[in-house]
């Protein structure tokens, strides 16, 4: 009997509990009503005879009710009403009973059942937000997801933002995958009313079947950010350059130089855009940024005579314009790479550092056996810029930068190419792949692929989309940049005619506090190309290391270099008959007579004498033909020259077929 006893009131107790647990959510409205009920009958008892009193009553209760409403902006419009009249109604019933008495008149049946029905409106009202909670996940967005072709798929937590929405998206096992969200994306925005660069989808790298959909409403990106100067003069190449901002207004920001401790490598960047993306101003935005930090050098090659970056000039370290310039500047980047890396490794640097910059007074960075510091300067960031490069490639081949851009970024070098299309038409797949790091400016919608890694452009990053719509609209993929903002886009500033003033003031700047090239860079430019080579650098060290020569093969010298239409002819068939007489014509002058052979010879020494003299380093006979004209020979017999002035070691043979890099007078070969 006692044991069914102490069930009996367990039982009971359990019952208690259980049903104030569940009243518990909806006793708050009923306990509003009561202190309603009490406050009014204890203002009675303060103010029934006080005029004063009714007159702040009423106030109080008209500026409650309007606070109610501006605080309820943010949530929904049926919320914002409900509180509101809730407010209203409690307020005038607490007025007239303070003014006249809780028992007064039509007062109490006004409390009791007008209270009981606001009451219980947000009992119904919470009872019916919690079964909407209970409802399996994803059911309220079923309808644009049948749309869409996932009906399948369910939403899971939802994170709402200033302007961003991210939901989780789990797909049907064994019948969904990834692939079918990122072909559904466009689909997606069409259904939202969206624009389709809006809307992208971010794979779980640990499942085909999850990920996170990510709607940006508001375009952000609308107005354009004009460029009111770089953003951290005096700084290092090693800290962020900022060019633009992102869809959601943070900082759209790129890396040059690597960080073991952040893993992060150095970066090769490829612009790409159609005319009229905006690619003059992205350049601009990245070259300002480049020239105002403190320990970097930068060498441009732009073929359309500076057209963008005249402003700039006097900043750069070397700039040339394309043709003979562009070709020595591709031959001195082959042998200074080499050169800047000999130095590094000496210094016992795996890769270029902010201390690399400096005057080498640590040990542990000392060239010298005894590791005592060896005071040696230090070694600036490069960064080699070839501007509307398809121009180059078309010259000298699009394997021009391959082996720059493999071996560049363990020599502290950054190589930056700038072209329209990229497509394998222009750039060899090889050059392509080391140029991992991109900045995608509206194209063609065909040439996306070409531009962009197939997986960005699955994930939602559309290029194609803006065309010549949107300038400065861009995709960046780079290292140091959070892969989920792959395929977010973002803008770059933009370049006003104001702004030329503020560049000029900043190349200024460079002038007189930036780096210029370290002795090491200068003196292996020197050796490769001489005069042709402008740096800013006022002296060169007559000590400073050189380049060594390359090796000469059996096959230059035979001839396996020339001309394929000038190997297979007689040099000598066109050679004029000895003449006799002391004067030696000059070059490209005619006298009405021949030279001897071996007034030839000496009159060919003078005009390559005259190439170096006018900063021209690398030749072929196509140089040559005002020449031949003038004084009567053929182009194999130039050809052949060519050869015997490389066995001399007067020239150096160059990656292209009959083009030849001058070896400066005074640098041994």
């Amino acid at each position: 009997m006692e044991k069914m006893k102490n069930r009996s009131t367990s039982t009971g107790g359990g019952i208690g509990v259980y049903l104030l647990h569940r009243a518990k959510p909806h006793l708050p409205p009923w306990l509003g009503v009561a202190g309603v009920g009490i406050a009014g009958s204890g203002a009675h008892l303060l103010w029934a005879d006080s005029v004063g009193a009714g007159v702040g009553l009423t106030l109080s209760a008209v500026a409650l009710t309007g606070a109610t409403w501006w605080a309820g902006r943010e949530t929904s419009a049926q919320r914002r009403l409900h509180s509101a009249i809730t407010v209203a109604a409690g307020s005038v019933w607490m007025t007239g009973a303070a003014l006249a008495g809780p028992l007064s008149g039509i007062l109490p049946d006004t409390y009791l059942m007008g209270g009981a029905v606001l009451a219980l409106s947000w009992n119904v009202r919470m009872a019916l937000r919690t079964a909407d909670s209970a409802a399996p996940t994803g059911s309220a967005d079923k309808g644009l997801l049948a749309k869409v072709g996932l009906a399948k798929a369910m939403i899971g937590r939802t994170q709402v933002e200033p302007n961003r929405v991210t939901a989780n998206v789990a797909l049907e096992g064994g019948e969904q995958t990834n692939d079918d969200v990122a072909r559904a994306l466009v689909r997606i925005a069409s259904a939202l009313d969206l624009p389709q660069s809006a809307v992208r989808y971010r794979p779980d790298p640990d499942s085909a079947r999850r990920g996170e959909l990510v709607i940006v409403p508001k375009d952000m990106l609308g107005e354009a950010q004009e460029w009111d100067g770089p953003s951290l003069p005096g700084g290092s190449i090693a800290d962020p350059l900022v060019i633009g901002q992102y869809d959601d207004g943070s900082p759209l920001m790129v890396w040059l130089p690597g960080d073991p401790a952040a893993g992060r490598n150095a970066s090769h960047f490829l612009i790409a855009g159609g005319t009229g993306s905006g690619k003059g101003d992205a350049a601009l935005n990245l070259q300002t940024e480049i020239l105002s930090r403190k320990d970097v050098i930068l060498w441009l090659s732009d073929p359309k005579a500076f057209q963008d970056f005249r402003p700039l000039l006097p900043a750069y370290d070397w700039a040339v314009e394309q043709g003979a310039g562009t070709e020595a500047m591709v031959e001195a980047l082959q042998h200074v790479i080499p050169a800047r890396t000999g130095w590094l490794g000496r210094h016992s640097y795996r890769q270029w550092t902010t201390q690399a910059a400096e005057t080498q007074t640590d040990p542990a960075h000392s060239c010298r056996p005894d590791r005592t510091p060896c005071g040696c300067p230090g070694m600036p960031y490069m960064v080699a810029w070839m501007e509307e490069a398809a121009n180059t490639l078309r010259a000298l081949g699009d394997d021009a930068f391959t082996g720059i851009a493999q071996e560049a970024r363990s020599a502290g070098v950054s190589l930056i190419v700038s072209l329209q299309r990229p497509s394998f038409d222009q750039m060899s797949t090889s050059t392509r792949a080391s140029l991992p790091s991109v900045i995608a400016l509206g194209c063609d919608a065909r040439d996306e692929g070409f531009s962009l890694p197939e997986s960005v452009i699955d994930q939602g990053a559309h290029p194609g989309a803006w065309g010549n719509r949107r300038p400065g609209y861009c995709y960046i993929v780079a290292s140091g940049i959070d892969p989920e903002r792959y395929a977010s886009p973002g803008r770059t500033q933009q370049f006003t005619t104001g702004a030329v003033s503020l560049m000029e003031t900043l190349a200024q700047w460079a002038v007189r506090n930036g780096a210029t090239a370290d002795p090491i860079t200068a003196g292996a430019t020197k050796a490769a190309v001489g005069r042709a080579y402008t740096g800013r650098r006022a002296d060169t060290d007559e000590t400073e290391q050189q380049v060594p020569a390359q090796d000469q093969d059996d096959d230059m010298v035979t001839g396996s270099l020339l001309d394929p239409e000038d190997a297979a002819m007689d040099p000598e068939s066109d050679l004029p008959a000895p003449v006799q007489g002391d004067d030696v014509p000059m070059f490209g002058q005619d006298t009405g007579r021949k030279p001897s052979p071996d007034e030839a010879r000496e009159l060919f020494a003078r005009a390559l004498d005259e190439f170096e003299t006018a900063g021209q380093m690398v030749v072929g006979p196509k140089d040559f033909m005002d020449w031949c004209d003038a004084n009567g020979y053929s182009r194999p017999w130039v050809s052949a020259r060519l050869r015997d002035a490389a066995a001399d070691g007067r020239l150096a043979p160059t990656t292209q077929t009959g083009r030849w890099r001058i070896v400066p007078a005074l640098t041994p070969a």
